[in-house]
């Protein structure tokens, strides 16, 4: 499309462009368990986030295409506070402060811990994903002073309120997502499950879904509730260990003990 045709209005899939807030550093909190696991996610994640390429549709706030990094001096929030670059140069990597709140409104809030649930529902083996926090986890990665922090910031509140737009246009005006039948809900985001089949319109929301449901994976299944689920039991025996063979401890000297 040339610069001189008049832009169209607005299609009823569009992403709502929102704007991330640029504030200092708050004050210092104490380091939890999900934390710890964010630096974790972050450093497995930084190859695939420096490789995203410009006009692959993900909102940029124009801090470039990667994170901080040991090449690239931090800027921001980073700037003044070396612990939270989130890169194996911390002097920290223990027991780090990390200084940002959450970003997220109480209301954005309600509205992602619906659509986690919708993503992670409750079932006999294990409760839903908003239960164990992966709303708050969310919160937490969007509100992250980094590059990819700030992009899906834009992504994830942009996302929201677009499920809330497309929830009126669909089942009538003043219903918002949050407030659908489990059955309207779906018939929304069976449109947005994947990227690669979502009609071109709803291309961008599609994006935004793969988002949310890989960060909600992400927390819960790193919760002690989501392992249970998939029956992982982490470093434990399996099996009872017996005393070594006869032929071993008449070896070793030590037949007869114990």
């Amino acid at each position: 499309m040339s610069g001189s045709e008049p832009k169209p209005p607005p299609e009823k899939s569009e992403l709502p462009v929102v704007q991330s807030p640029d504030d200092g550093p708050p004050p210092a909190r104490p380091l939890d368990r999900r934390e710890v696991l964010k630096l974790m996610v972050m450093a497995s994640a930084a190859p695939a986030i420096a490789a995203c390429e410009p006009g692959d549709g993900l909102p940029d706030s124009g801090g470039g295409s990667g994170g901080v990094s040991a090449e690239s001096p931090p800027s921001g929030a980073a700037a003044t506070n070396p612990m939270a670059r989130g890169d194996a140069w911390d002097p920290d990597l223990v027991s780090p402060v990390l200084r940002w709140d959450k970003i997220l409104t109480d209301d954005e809030l309600d509205g992602l811990a619906v659509l986690c649930d919708v993503i992670v529902p409750a079932d006999d083996v294990s409760p839903a994903a908003s239960s164990v926090g992966a709303h708050d986890y969310i919160d937490e990665w969007v509100s992250a002073p980094y590059d990819f922090g700030r992009r899906d910031l834009v992504l994830v509140r942009g996302g929201l309120a677009w499920m809330d737009q497309e929830a009126a246009r669909r089942f009538g005006a003043g219903r918002r997502f949050r407030d659908l039948t489990g059955d309207e809900q779906h018939a929304i985001c069976d449109d947005i499950c994947w990227v690669e089949t979502a009609a071109p319109e709803h291309r961008r929301a599609a994006r935004f879904f793969a988002k949310i449901r890989d960060l909600t994976a992400t927390a819960f299944y790193t919760t002690p509730e989501g392992m249970e689920d998939i029956g992982y039991v982490g470093n434990v025996a399996t099996s009872e260990w017996g005393l070594p063979p006869t032929e071993v401890l008449r070896h070793l000297g030590l037949e007869g003990e114990g």
